[in-house]
């Protein structure tokens, strides 16, 4: 072996120590930062030997669809009690269509931050005392937001009661309800425009309500004061359940809201959320109902000019998408009891066919809208010499359609037994 090749296999060696050797302190220096990142003073019950922390007892969350109490009750109690609010999502039962009993959700009480204890039962309305104010100060202005929130919301009216309004705003049959506690209370004016930039979530509308210091659950509105909040997500709409992306996302930018208004949600747990939500929708899709009658030309198809007209005579309003409706005068809140197709464009000049058709949950059963839309038919065949016939053109004669209206009385009962009344305001969000 030569001296160049003694010299290589030295070099080598040295190469190989002096690798190692870093190495070996490289792992050193981490080690120590690592063990200076970690250190505490505080004790820590996981890193103890042979000690075992103190065991907790684990509530696991409890779906009781089998229940049915009598949902009204306990809603009232808690909208219009002034202690700490329980926060409750109830469930419709698919089968029976009763709404299940609810599983109370506590809201966080104010001023303190401490969660407020569910209660096992509602608590009577608190009496006032001595010392409360006979009178509430009512900030100029406010009956007239009110009144604009009521138009906004369907089957409510102006100069509807606040607590009233509240509770078709953040409906705990139909939505998620989430408590938003405050440290100090807080004007409607401060914290609107905030709340304005979350009000959807896909085709899920957000409201929010607040506790008034009034004493009552109201609409937020300028020149209000509240003192505590809760935001409601409907969980179902005619064409789906509230989902899992929907909800992480009101999840992740209601905490956002909430950080820049002071505020801390109570958030409900997903999977309870979205098992109330499908059986929500199972009960919309199952009830989804919507009726018609045609009318058949007897001769030659009718000109449009003159459909029009006779059509505007029996009370119809033209719509801008060309189809024609039935208002309900007699309602309160204005309202449509059924519309009228002509089966045809725009632009046509004549129609041989007429569709009358009744969105069946959204009008209330003491309009009688089958009974007012066959009615209104039955005149129009007399106008436009037509018949009226089913969907496969054959004559609908009376015992068919007294048949068809008393499936609908059947309908309007499974509704209420659900408490979901057709045309109420709860039907009209879930059927809209």
């Amino acid at each position: 072996m030569t001296d160049f090749q003694m010299s290589l296999i030295a070099a080598g060696g040295v190469f190989v120590v002096g690798v190692i050797t870093y190495n070996k302190w490289q792992e050193y220096k981490a080690r120590k930062s690592v063990e200076r990142a970690f250190a505490s003073d505080h004790d820590d019950v996981l890193m103890r030997d042979g000690e075992h922390a103190p065991a907790v007892d684990r509530h696991e969350p409890v779906l009781e669809s089998d229940l049915k109490a009598d949902l009204k009750a306990d809603l009232k109690a808690d909208r219009h009690d002034n202690a700490p609010v329980v926060a409750k999502e109830p469930v419709l039962d698919a089968d029976a269509f009763v709404p299940a009993d609810v599983k109370p959700e506590p809201l966080l009480d104010t001023p303190t931050p401490a969660i407020a204890p569910a209660p096992a039962a509602p608590s009577a309305p608190v009496a006032p005392t001595a010392s409360a104010p006979a009178t509430t100060y009512r900030a100029p202005g406010a009956s007239a937001a009110q009144d604009a929130v009521a138009a906004s919301l369907p089957g409510t009216r102006p100069g509807m009661p606040p607590a009233e309004l509240a509770e078709c705003l953040v409906d705990p049959l139909i939505d998620c309800l989430i408590p938003l506690s405050l440290e100090t209370p807080v004007r409607g004016d401060k914290i609107l425009p905030t709340l304005q930039t979350l009000r959807r979530v896909g085709n899920k509308p957000i409201h929010y309500i607040g506790f008034a210091v009034s004493g009552d659950w109201e609409p937020i509105v300028h020149g209000g004061v509240y003192t505590k909040l809760q935001a409601g997500v409907q969980m179902a709409t005619r064409t789906t359940a509230l989902n899992e992306l929907e909800y992480s996302e009101l999840v992740t930018r209601l905490r956002a809201v909430a950080d820049e208004i002071g505020a801390e949600p109570e958030v409900p747990d997903m999977i309870e959320v979205m098992a109330e939500a499908r059986i929500l929708h199972r009960f919309v899709a199952g009830h989804d109902a919507q009726l018609g009658v045609n009318l058949a030309a007897n001769g030659a198809p009718w000109a449009m000019s003159t459909l029009i007209g006779a059509l505007e005579n029996a009370g119809f309003d033209v719509r801008p998408d060309g189809r024609f409706a039935m208002p309900d005068k007699e309602s309160a809140g204005g309202g449509v009891l059924f519309t009228l197709s002509t089966n045809v464009t725009l632009g046509a000049d004549t129609t041989s066919r007429l569709t009358l058709l009744l969105d069946v949950p959204c009008v209330a059963p003491a309009r009688d809208g089958f009974g007012r839309m066959v009615e209104t038919a039955r005149g129009l065949t007399q106008r436009l010499d037509a018949t009226i016939v089913d969907d496969f053109d054959q004559p609908l004669v009376d015992e068919a359609l007294d048949e068809i209206k008393a499936q609908v009385g059947e309908f309007y009962q499974e509704m209420d037994a659900a408490d979901i009344p057709a045309g109420s305001t709860r039907a009209l969000r879930l059927f809209s």
